[in-house]
């Protein structure tokens, strides 16, 4: 578990300082989420054709709560990959994968004036 994650679940009150949503909210975001997840994943392994059943391969090094904290903390601080990726224990490019994983499922889930309170400054996408 990441020290950020720690610190949030130690001082909750201090959760709407670091990633921009409260503590109950985030609860709520990472269970949506995490559901979201498994939903579009389980369509995904359901339209694959196996040789090999599934389950091997390497396991990931950051949890779903923690990638979904990396991601709420790259929108509210616009930090870099490589200090986020420092942070969270992971390389810069596996926290930009996983910025960009997770970004339009937070989309999906949050309304877009939430997003944007999320974010401290407006991101343009193209």
């Amino acid at each position: 578990m990441t020290s950020i994650l720690n610190h949030i679940e130690e001082n909750p009150k201090e959760t709407q300082r670091l990633i921009g949503l409260g503590y109950p909210e985030l609860q709520q975001l990472i269970q949506n989420a995490e559901q979201l997840h498994d939903e579009k994943q389980a369509i995904l392994e359901s339209k694959k054709i196996r040789i090999i059943t599934g389950g091997g391969g390497r396991k990931p090094k950051m949890s779903v709560k923690e990638q979904i904290i990396l991601t709420l903390v790259y929108l509210r601080h616009l930090t870099t990959f490589q200090l986020l990726g420092i942070q969270f224990g992971v390389s810069e490019s596996t926290a930009n994968d996983t910025f960009n994983y997770w970004l339009p499922y937070l989309r999906e889930l949050l309304p877009s004036s939430l997003l944007e309170q999320v974010k401290k400054t407006t991101l343009t996408m193209n």
